[in-house]
């Protein structure tokens, strides 16, 4: 097993607690993993963007190479575009909420940059925003993208679960429960799509 992942968005929209998930659930199944450094600024409002490498043999690199990345998962769709250069076209899927989170003063139209998301072979485009707010808080829109990925991660579904229970589980039992409804909900819509994409 080999996945390459790169995460992107904006500063406070919980990408790192995306990789914590992903590498908590990829350890609990004895993968290797690497992360590279957060590039970008993390702070609420910069652009924030880190490879994520599992693999269940041994990883020389935490860097992803350009054209080779098996994933984007993205909260935030202009983000994404930004690293297509990374993606494996041929083979890849970019996974990325629909919702923008305008922090510049001449953001594109959010239907231009849809378009071109739409021109890949593989791709989930969610409104996680609306979905997570449905879950019980917007704030848990990170992890309705991670949901709408989870189908492609490799890993199995019961991983991310528990990773979930572990990571937020200091935090009450809402929280946690709040996360897993959230991440079922992604998940969920994920599955419908590729279901209607093969009809």
């Amino acid at each position: 097993m080999k996945k390459d992942i790169i995460l992107a968005g904006v500063g406070g929209q919980g990408i790192l607690t995306i990789a914590t998930i992903i590498g908590t659930a990829a350890l609990s199944e004895g993968l290797q993993l690497k992360q590279a450094e957060v590039h970008g600024m993390s702070q609420r409002g910069g652009d924030v963007q880190s490879h994520l490498r599992l693999s269940s043999k041994s990883i020389a690199s935490d860097l992803i190479a350009e054209g080779s990345a098996d994933m984007i998962i993205s909260v935030e769709p202009m983000e994404s575009l930004r690293y297509f250069n990374m993606l494996n076209t041929k083979t890849g899927w970019l996974v990325s909420s629909i919702n923008p989170f305008n922090n510049i003063a001449n953001y594109p139209d959010v239907e231009q940059i849809l378009a071109e998301i739409w021109k890949l072979p593989r791709y989930v485009t969610i409104d996680a925003d609306k979905i997570a707010k449905d879950q019980g808080t917007v704030k848990a829109a990170n992890i309705v993208v991670l949901g709408a990925a989870a189908p492609f991660l490799g890993l199995q579904y019961t991983s991310l679960e528990g990773a979930i229970k572990k990571i937020f589980g200091r935090k009450g039992e809402f929280l946690v429960n709040v996360n897993l409804n959230a991440l079922k909900a992604g998940y969920d819509f994920a599955q419908q799509k590729m279901q209607k994409s093969t009809i």
